[in-house]
């Protein structure tokens, strides 16, 4: 976990894949207690430290998260997510070369309880609702290439499970059909960029995450963008 923005309502973590956001039944420590113990060091604050996620991401995924130091940023912070007012820009690997270089994914998805799972369709079905969202292939290596995809909506799974659907599950992800897992456990998708006015400031906030670290695809995919 590294801090890369702060100031006085609001704090853009880059969460490491494999860490929690929010707390669950394993018990392991998460992205939020991270932070609250990093406001408590970095401003010496004793006592009880006010720190809430506006958002999520899933465990095995890399990237931006986006937490409230404040109750007026956090509710603030929150309606923004809600209004469909913040820009979310995801990168992720995949090996099979995706049917279109660029296109515009519209489909139906559902949560299944067991299993974890999220499962995805061109119709409308009982308790389904409308995933989507546009990707744009940007590089190539030898046998992979990289989306960057902007999410109009925020589901579950949401780009997991609809990449999948087209033939092209992410790198590690052995949940959508990805044949073995990475070393790490992680997946190939990171939550890249944000892109927000401000809700308490109105100023406009732009941030990118850094590359993630261990798997040197990454590195090799992102020296190739614009090339073909």
């Amino acid at each position: 976990m590294e801090i890369v923005y702060y100031d006085n309502h609001i704090i853009i973590a880059n969460k490491a894949a494999g860490e929690l956001v929010q707390g669950d039944e394993t018990g392991d420590t998460p992205l939020v207690e991270m932070v609250r113990e990093w406001i408590r060091v970095k401003f010496n604050k004793p006592g009880n430290v006010f720190c809430n996620s506006t958002h999520r991401i899933d465990r095995p995924t890399w990237g931006l998260v986006v937490l409230a130091r404040t109750s007026k940023g956090l509710s603030r912070m929150s309606s923004l997510f809600r209004n469909g007012q913040v820009h979310k820009t995801y990168w992720a690997i995949v090996k099979n070369r995706p049917p279109k270089d660029e296109d515009t994914l519209i489909n139906w998805v559902h949560p299944v309880q067991e299993g974890n799972f999220t499962e995805c369709s061109t119709i409308e079905m009982p308790g389904s609702v409308k995933a989507v969202l546009h990707y744009k292939v940007i590089a190539h290596s030898e046998s992979f290439h990289l989306l960057e995809i902007q999410l109009m909506t925020g589901r579950k799974h949401q780009i997991r499970t609809q990449l999948a659907f087209i033939g092209c599950p992410i790198k590690g992800d052995m949940k959508y059909g990805y044949q073995r897992g990475n070393p790490d456990r992680s997946i190939c998708l990171q939550a890249h960029r944000i892109q927000f006015e401000h809700p308490v400031s109105h100023i406009q906030i732009d941030v990118t995450a850094p590359l993630p670290t261990g798997d040197p695809l990454w590195q090799i995919l992102a020296d190739n963008i614009g090339k073909e």
